[in-house]
């Protein structure tokens, strides 16, 4: 199609906008919602103008389209809340370690943080550890917040790689039976 047979079908359709926004806004219950898929069809019709239908079929096949849409739109957010409602149910029903397992992983933690460069190791103890709040911290070590929060974000990451790499598969699925190397 070129730019003249493109035109058309994409000027019927904004004739039509307020009309296409009042039909979603009564499906989806949200103005923002509407304009928001509104506009992603609009797009993607404007990206591929050879889908739509270029006689008086259009109309009915963009209100399909917008129909679909918000049927997706509504099956993706019923996914997003059944996920979260998941995630609540896990949290309720999940266990805390026992005593004896928290101090394995702690003692295994402990280890691995003490490999660190020093002021991550000391930035962790203090402030992961110990429960310091970061600004406090910063104004103990005279540093800026912003300098200590990048230390403390950097130190968890250097963290982060060494359970993984002490560890292995445990680090992400948090084994019960800690075999990993010792260093």
């Amino acid at each position: 199609m070129d730019t003249a047979d493109t035109a058309a079908p994409v000027a019927t359709l904004l004739e039509n906008h307020r009309a296409f926004l009042r039909y979603l806004e009564r499906r989806v219950g949200d103005r923002a919602l509407a304009e928001d898929i509104l506009q992603d069809a609009f797009a993607k019709v404007v990206a591929r103008p050879e889908q739509a239908p270029a006689d008086e079929a259009l109309v009915p096949w963009f209100y399909r389209t917008l129909r679909n849409a918000a049927v997706d739109q509504f099956r993706r957010r019923g996914a997003a809340e059944r996920a979260h409602q998941s995630f609540a149910r896990e949290l309720e029903t999940r266990e805390a370690p026992s005593a004896e397992m928290e101090a394995e992983i702690c003692a295994c933690v402990s280890r691995l943080a003490s490999t660190l460069k020093p002021e991550y190791a000391e930035a962790l103890e203090v402030i992961e550890v110990g429960g310091t709040a970061v600004k406090t911290y910063a104004e103990q070590k005279g540093l800026s917040a912003g300098n200590a929060a990048v230390r403390v974000f950097r130190a968890r990451e250097a963290l982060k790689k060494r359970v993984t790499e002490s560890c292995g598969t445990c680090a992400e699925h948090g084994c019960v039976d800690c075999t990993c190397r010792r260093q």
